[in-house]
């Protein structure tokens, strides 16, 4: 069977292949072919159990996987740290792709974004390998596109979540510690705005998202309950790399204009209070999987509301 008759074509899950393409490379640059390695594992792990999960379904040959779970495996592959263990990254994209979208009836059907899912997973359930270390980039050239790993030996307990004295450019350019496809700002910020050029991701969940963090964060420094600069905090983590990717999942996230804003809005200031009030550091995918929950009474709470002031002015 050609792959072609295997999976069906959806425009918009290649944009976002496209956009990933320089993160992807970025990633291999700084912490070496096992990205690649990793990459492999996860896809093939989890387009085994998506064709599993639609042949259970269907009951039957016939039917075509959707490109989404290529998406699905290069995010979840970004999200994860360069030396995660392989059985870790299999284990966490098939529990990603069953339980965050399969029992929900497959693509389309789902409410929480299944790279999220799986990430969710594995940071609770093998906090070790998702946690405990972080390997040091790769500097100059060639870099990582021709070694394997920094090996154990460039581990380090250092983050930007918690650095004071970190450098704004070195977060911007990816110089730091932390998941694979989550350190260049640079390239995240060009991926956004190729993705909303292209139409593809919602410049509204980015804008508001960004926008509530930032002010909250503001507060948060001023008080001094926050260690870093607002900026730091912004360009650390995984903060940027979710609003972009994550958030703007156009099944997940509200179809509803206002609901955009509102669900861009209450992301960014329950990111901000998850990892700064909390046991967990990186609180931006809690904040998107609990606003993926709302999102369905969101929505209809904004199409009631439309519809109740429409309602009001005919009879005015």
């Amino acid at each position: 069977m050609q792959l072609g008759a295997l999976f069906s074509k959806q425009a918009m899950m290649r944009r976002v292949l496209i956009s990933l393409i320089p993160i992807m490379l970025f990633a291999v640059y700084s912490f070496g072919l096992r990205v690649l390695v990793v990459l492999t594992v996860v896809t093939a792990a989890g387009v085994l159990t998506e064709y599993s999960i639609l042949r259970f379904m269907k009951g039957g040959p016939g039917f075509k996987i959707p490109e989404a779970i290529f998406v699905t495996s290069v995010l979840f592959t970004l999200v994860l740290p360069a030396t995660v263990p392989l059985w870790v990254a299999v284990v966490g994209i098939v529990f990603g792709v069953l339980f965050g979208k399969g029992v929900f009836g497959g693509f389309g059907r789902n409410i929480f974004n299944p790279a999220l899912v799986a990430r969710c997973f594995v940071f609770i359930s093998f906090p070790a390998a998702m946690t405990m270390g972080w390997v040091a980039p790769f500097q100059g050239l060639p870099g990582g596109f021709v070694r394997y790993s920094a090996g154990v030996d460039a581990l380090t307990v250092a983050t930007p979540l918690r650095d004071t004295g970190i450098e704004l450019s070195r977060l911007f350019f990816g110089q730091i510690a932390g998941s694979s496809g989550e350190i260049s700002a640079v390239l995240i910020l060009l991926a956004a705005i190729y993705l909303v050029y292209t139409k593809t991701a919602s410049l509204r969940i980015m804008l508001s998202g960004t926008l509530s963090f930032l002010v909250l964060a503001t507060v948060l420094s001023s008080l001094g309950v926050l260690p870093v600069s607002p900026l730091v905090a912004l360009f650390s983590g995984g903060f940027l790399f979710a609003i972009v990717f994550m958030a703007t999942d156009p099944i997940t996230a509200p179809s509803t204009d206002a609901g955009k804003w509102i669900f861009g809005i209450l992301v960014g200031i329950l990111a901000a209070i998850i990892r700064e009030f909390s046991l967990f550091r990186e609180g931006m995918m809690f904040a998107i999987l609990i606003m993926n929950s709302f999102v369905p009474l969101l929505d209809i709470a904004v199409k009631s509301a439309k519809s109740g002031a429409a309602k009001r002015r005919v009879e005015a």
